[in-house]
């Protein structure tokens, strides 16, 4: 193609680009952009002529500015600049992050005549390496103790009887209503104890049929029943060396409470359709949200069945009765939900928290989360309000107000902070002790007390007295 023609076309050429191009002159005078950086910077082509590149305020030609000397621009005293990071500011005020690279332009006798710029937008690049890095905090991190959270008085008793349990080899339950978080605490019992590096099998009890929970717990033999058409191994055998958690162990019927009585006493199973025991090496964690006590007494459940399974009982206790919890769990739940959600929500609104204070959450734990998963569906604002809860618990909402100490304006860092001061009290001050209530780094810690001021353990109420 003749030069006169690649001129021609050269326009076409460059607007075609998807990097945003520049051409100034030697005092910064913007004199030609492509349409790319029109795109970019939000500004037409006829707002920006004329105007000095100044306009863009660039993190890094800004530097340059400053020189002492007569070079206005790095690019002038160095000839080019080649794959710098910077930021620009688009006509909106949207701060565009750029890679920014430039050369000289020169005339025929070699003298300069201006320059010409590349950027490239690398804007979602950065987004999305600061939603990974938070993604990556929030894997390193486990919320509270073992994926609990509460620094409550109830659940540091609970804690406390957690760790004690996991290192005893005796059965284990746990009571507690339905969404109280009993499946947590039975996996914070493996994990803790001896048995961590076996295997955590669940059984719910309550989901299978009674024809086919004997076959789940100790699996069969080829020809047992209809549809046996081979061995299977049960969920006790599959359980071996490591734990067994039988939720909603309440609604086991009559006939299986026998059979496990048996495990229990002599630590061997029986698959159905065959007579010879097999060993199994397993201890049983259960829960249930049923009085155990009542069953037995309406003939229900068998009592020396219920003495065997009741040997370290764990009383978890409901939402409505750890309160204080509540702040903890809610800046957990939005941490965690707004980084799914990938929703710009700044936080909570002190009206919408004093709802959650008041509910008397029959759901428990699990409810709650349920209420953010909700509000981060329902809102489009920066925080969120009464009216993107679910309706239910609007509709309950309690003329009571809550008490001063937890009339507090719910933003994310008031709450890390109010979660880092309960920590602190319950601890006695020690930062260790508070960094395993709360599920994090000693470092960590020691960066919340920089950061809030919370510099001893005589400081905790004066801290807590200015929220």
């Amino acid at each position: 193609m003749p030069e006169q023609e690649l001129d021609r076309y050269w326009k076409t050429v460059v607007n075609t680009i998807r990097d945003g191009i520049m051409i100034v002159n030697t005092r910064g005078a913007i004199v030609s952009v492509n349409r790319a950086f029109e795109t970019m910077t939000g500004y037409s082509q006829d707002e920006l002529l004329g105007k000095t590149c100044g306009i863009l305020e660039c993190n890094a030609c800004l530097k340059g500015m400053d020189a002492p000397d007569d070079h206005w621009c790095d690019l002038f005293r160095y000839g080019e600049l080649q794959t710098r990071r910077c930021t620009i500011r688009s006509r909106s005020g949207r701060i565009v992050h750029a890679v920014q690279n430039a050369s000289l332009l020169r005339d025929s006798s070699g003298e300069v005549i201006g320059a010409v710029g590349t950027l490239t937008d690398i804007s979602d690049i950065i987004e999305k390496d600061i939603q990974i890095e938070a993604f990556r905090e929030e894997l390193r991190s486990r919320d509270g103790f073992y994926g609990i959270i509460g620094v409550s008085s109830a659940m540091v008793q609970v804690f406390d009887l957690i760790k004690n349990a996991a290192y005893s080899d005796a059965p284990v339950i746990i009571y507690g209503e339905s969404g109280a978080g009993k499946e947590l605490v039975a996996q914070a019992i493996h994990e803790i104890g001896e048995r961590r590096n076996g295997p955590f099998v669940k059984v719910n009890c309550a989901s299978l049929t009674d024809s086919l929970l004997e076959s789940e717990l100790f699996g069969h033999v080829r020809g047992a029943y209809t549809g046996a058409i081979r061995d299977r191994m049960g969920r006790f055998e599959k359980a071996s060396d490591g734990d067994i958690f039988l939720d909603e162990i309440g609604d086991l019927p009559l006939g299986t409470q026998v059979k496990l009585l048996r495990v229990l006493e002599e630590k061997t199973i029986e698959r159905v359709g065959a007579s010879s025991p097999i060993p199994v090496n397993v201890r049983i964690i259960s829960a249930t949200n049923w009085n155990l006590q009542k069953l037995i007494e309406e003939g229900k459940f068998r009592k020396d069945f219920f003495f065997r399974i009741n040997v370290i009982p764990i009383h978890l206790p409901p939402l409505r009765e750890r309160l204080d919890d509540i702040p903890l769990l809610a800046e957990a739940f939005f941490r965690k939900i707004r980084l799914k959600s990938d929703k710009n929500i700044k936080g909570i609104s002190r009206q919408a928290m004093d709802i959650l204070m008041t509910y008397e959450w029959p759901g428990n734990v699990r409810e709650l989360k349920s209420a953010f998963e909700y509000a981060f569906v329902t809102c489009h604002d920066a925080l969120i309000l009464p009216e993107h809860l679910p309706p239910a618990i609007c509709r309950m909402r309690q003329t009571a107000t809550p008490p001063e100490s937890r009339r507090q304006s719910y933003d994310m860092r008031e709450i890390e902070k109010q979660e880092l001061i309960e920590a602190l009290k319950k601890s006695g001050g020690n930062q260790s002790k508070a960094a395993e209530l709360l599920g994090v780094s000693r470092v960590t810690i020691y960066n919340r007390m920089k950061r809030y001021g919370v510099n001893a353990p005589r400081s905790v109420e004066l801290c807590e007295n200015t929220i």
